[in-house]
């Protein structure tokens, strides 16, 4: 009973799921989580950190106490200064010189920091030099912004210039609405739990690129193998042959993404959870949803997307119309094949392509596979041969 299994049918490719003619399912939950996402951006926004926002950041020794001692000081130093701002995010950060308190602000004055800093040392009972201070203005994190963007498209368009050389350019564009997919829900999660935006976000957006693109190429390719000459038979419809190929690479997606994900998921979990290292958490946030987001637009999104693009193509809808209409032949008994009711996935490429019921008619009435010409019979009951008994004279037969 365990080879029969499901993850033993996954691993051969024989699970059969469904997946391709489901793509309205599919492109329908995808299109409500885009748009939460996009709502998320418009309402909630996102919340940049001080290098995107500008602010001020403190540093203090761990050695003063726990992170919630560093902060409410600090917040008094802030009160004491009339300055009528708090402290916005804390984290435990290790360094050189051992474990201290990052503090930041929003903007302050120069005088106002150094200030700040002074009573900071004052209620905390430390040397000023003990306490680091740094400012940052939101100019950075609008060169980083744009600089980042840039990369973005500079990498979208060699994926597409890449993939038409390497499949084609429907191919090109699924694979690219996928990537983008991916990107708008993974920053659409991002933005609904409200962690920060920082460099390390940056990166880690342009990190589940590569990742997405690698899941996807690998179901393009066992689609390429299994589509290449589909227009020579009557067997499968590009949709079904498309939802093979998904079937048969999925579990090899499945334990890539997998094992990708646990690394990832020890960066953010034990990283930043358990230890508290705060700074792994931006990054681990977006590489974990951006990798987990890339495994499901490439089987849900990218495939189901291409298969639909190719039904538009004259020569697949031709033949996806000679398969169906084979099968509507062989159901009536009026040939002889494999198969004589449609598959799902080929009734769904027949919902989004009907059958024409001339070629349909015309198809009916043509010879069986295998039969002799109308015209033409032969003499005999075998190849020719007299009926009577062959080339023995008299047509005696053997006793």
């Amino acid at each position: 009973m365990a080879e029969n299994g499901l993850a033993s049918r996954l691993y051969n490719g024989e699970a059969g799921l469904n997946i391709v003619g489901r793509r309205k399912l599919w492109f329908g939950v995808a299109g409500v989580l885009v748009l939460i996402a996009i709502l998320s951006f418009s309402i909630r926004g996102f919340s940049l950190g001080i290098e995107f926002a500008g602010g001020n950041s403190f540093q203090v020794p761990a050695s003063v106490g726990t992170l919630d001692d560093a902060e409410r000081e600090v917040n008094s130093a802030l009160a004491a200064e009339n300055t009528g701002v708090t402290v916005a995010t804390t984290q435990k950060v290790g360094g050189p010189g051992g474990d201290s308190y990052e503090l930041r602000t929003p903007q302050l004055s120069a005088e106002q920091a150094t200030a700040v800093k002074a009573q900071i040392a004052e209620d905390l009972g430390i040397s000023a030099d003990q306490i680091s201070d740094n400012q940052v203005s939101e100019a950075w994190g609008s060169q980083v912004t744009e600089r980042a963007v840039l990369g973005l498209v500079i990498f979208i368009a060699l994926v597409m210039v890449y993939l038409i050389l390497r499949f084609e350019w429907r191919m090109a564009v699924a694979a690219v609405a996928s990537l983008i997919t991916n990107l708008i829900l993974t920053a659409g999660i991002y933005s609904l739990v409200g962690f920060e935006v920082t460099p390390s976000t940056i990166i880690g957006f342009l990190t589940i690129l590569g990742f997405a693109l690698y899941d996807v190429v690998v179901v393009f390719d066992k689609v390429q193998e299994n589509t290449r000459g589909i227009t020579a038979n009557n067997n499968q419809t590009y949709g079904e042959a498309s939802n093979l190929a998904v079937n048969q690479s999925l579990m090899r997606s499945l334990n890539t993404s997998v094992v990708a994900l646990l690394p990832v998921g020890g960066l953010l979990f034990i990283g930043a959870g358990l230890l508290g290292a705060g700074t792994l958490k931006d990054l681990g946030l977006v590489l974990f949803v951006g990798m987990a987001v890339a495994f499901l637009t490439s089987i849900l999104v990218a495939t189901p997307l291409l298969a639909l693009l190719k039904n538009y193509d004259p020569r697949i809808q031709a033949h996806n119309k000679r398969v169906l209409t084979r099968r509507g032949a062989v159901a009536r008994g009026e040939v002889t094949g494999k198969g004589a009711a449609a598959s799902p996935v080929a009734q769904a490429d027949a919902t989004d392509e009907p059958v024409d019921q001339d070629a349909a008619a015309l198809a009916g009435a043509a010879p069986k596979v295998g039969a002799r010409p109308a015209g033409k019979r032969s003499t005999g009951a075998r190849g020719g041969r007299p009926g009577g008994g062959g080339n023995r004279p008299g047509g005696a037969k053997r006793r």
